[in-house]
């Protein structure tokens, strides 16, 4: 038995599914596929008690920079916003 019949946000229905997580620490960022009941109407996800122990070990390590047994994916970039030129902003119109 599911531990919310409805999405505890809006009411919504939920539904299984697999997702990917997003996990920051320190300047590491990892990504793990983990299963989640996912509400269709908000998007709201919940995670078993056993995903969300396994998400701060996670971010543990990568404060603590254990990364070792993690499998490098590329590198992360942190974008400034873009700021409007008002020069720019006159020629494009």
């Amino acid at each position: 038995m599911k531990p919310f019949e409805k999405c505890p946000v809006c009411n919504g229905e939920i539904v299984e599914k697999e997702v990917e997580k997003l996990l920051r620490g320190g300047i590491h960022t990892a990504v793990i596929s983990v299963h989640a009941e996912v509400c269709l109407h908000c998007g709201e996800r919940l995670y078993s008690h056993e995903t969300v122990i396994q998400f701060e070990q996670i971010r543990n390590k990568l404060k603590r920079q254990e990364v070792s047994e993690f499998e490098l994916l590329g590198k992360s970039f942190r974008v400034n916003p873009i700021h409007e030129d008002k020069h720019l902003r006159g020629a494009a119109m």
